[in-house]
């Protein structure tokens, strides 16, 4: 079963420095529920989005000119104390995984990853840090049963704990 978001006035920010990156996170982010997306090519441009839009959850790329992702996550929470983080990497090693727990990213995704594990990284951290009433059973509107784990890191297999 996929679950689907109601309609609501979330806002999720992409930010990699990869433009086939940012459309394929965003194509993904869309097909999960009905919700405004902006996406920034590097740090500064998703603090400058960050500026004018409350964000609701941010996918940060580790890797981009200027500032990590890491980095832009202190930024946008100088601006917003209160903001879930998934990072993505393609260099997802156990010490990385640890710094960005530290950071309190809500999750990692290593590239390459699938659409499921995006689909389900971003509903998990929206039921997460918004509610069960974030994600509706697409058949008969009422919420899932039970929450999803929450992961520390999120692998393409299962979540590390």
């Amino acid at each position: 079963m996929t679950a689907t978001l109601p309609q609501r006035d979330l806002h999720i920010l992409i930010t990699d420095d990869d433009p086939n990156m940012r459309a394929m996170l965003r194509e993904i982010v869309e097909a999960v529920g009905a919700f405004k997306t902006h996406l920034a090519a590097n740090g500064n441009e998703a603090c400058e989005i960050a500026q004018s839009e409350t964000v609701h959850l941010a996918l940060l790329d580790y890797q981009m000119p200027q500032l990590t992702g890491m980095e832009t996550l202190q930024l946008l929470r100088q601006m917003q104390e209160v903001l879930p983080a998934i990072l993505i990497t393609a260099d997802a090693t156990l010490e990385l995984v640890r710094k960005a727990m530290n950071a309190q990213f809500y999750s990692v995704i290593p590239k390459p990853f699938s659409k499921n594990v995006v689909t389900t990284t971003v509903v998990r951290a929206l039921i997460r840090f918004y509610g069960d009433n974030v994600v509706e059973n697409p058949k008969n509107g009422e919420p899932p049963a039970s929450k999803p784990a929450e992961p520390a890191a999120t692998t393409p297999d299962k979540p590390l704990q």
